[in-house]
C-alpha cells in the first residue's frame, strides 16, 4: 500500500519512489509484478500524472523497474544485480578496512557518513 502524505516536506513523487523502492528491495513485490498504469496510480493516490511518471522514470533508472512500451511496467529482475553489486563493494570495503586497521565501529561511522552526503564512487565496469 501506497500512503502520500501531503503534509510532508518529502516531494509527492520522491515518497512514491522510496515507497516502491522499499517494497522492491524487501521482495513485497517480486520480480516480474505488472505496476499500475501510471495514469491508473495517479488516480488512485490523488497525484498529477507527471508525478508518478517521474517516480517510475527513477526507478527504472535505478533498475529497479522496466517499461516494455504499451505492455508496461515491471518489476525488474535488474535489481537484484544492485544489490549483489552492494554486496560485493561492501566486502571490498570490509578489506579496506581490516588492512589498514580502521575499528569496524568507525568503519561504519564513515559509510553512515558517506551515505547522508550522498558521495559516490566512480563505478567500475
Amino acid at each position: 500500500m501506497i500512503v502520500i502524505d501531503a503534509t510532508s516536506p518529502v516531494p509527492p513523487f520522491e515518497q512514491l519512489r522510496a515507497q516502491l523502492a522499499k517494497q522492491i528491495q524487501e521482495r513485497t513485490l517480486a520480480v516480474g509484478t505488472r505496476l499500475p498504469t501510471i495514469r491508473h496510480l495517479a488516480a488512485d493516490l490523488g497525484l498529477a500524472v507527471n508525478t508518478v511518471g517521474r517516480a517510475y522514470r527513477e526507478l527504472e533508472e535505478a533498475g529497479l523497474i522496466e517499461t516494455r512500451g504499451r505492455a508496461g511496467s515491471f518489476v525488474s529482475a535488474s535489481g537484484e544485480e544492485g544489490r549483489e553489486r552492494a554486496r560485493q563493494a561492501a566486502a571490498d570495503y570490509a578489506a579496506v578496512i581490516a588492512s589498514v586497521g580502521i575499528d569496524p565501529g568507525e568503519a561504519i561511522r564513515i559509510v553512515q557518513a558517506a551515505l547522508r552526503s550522498g558521495t559516490t564512487a566512480p563505478s567500475s565496469p
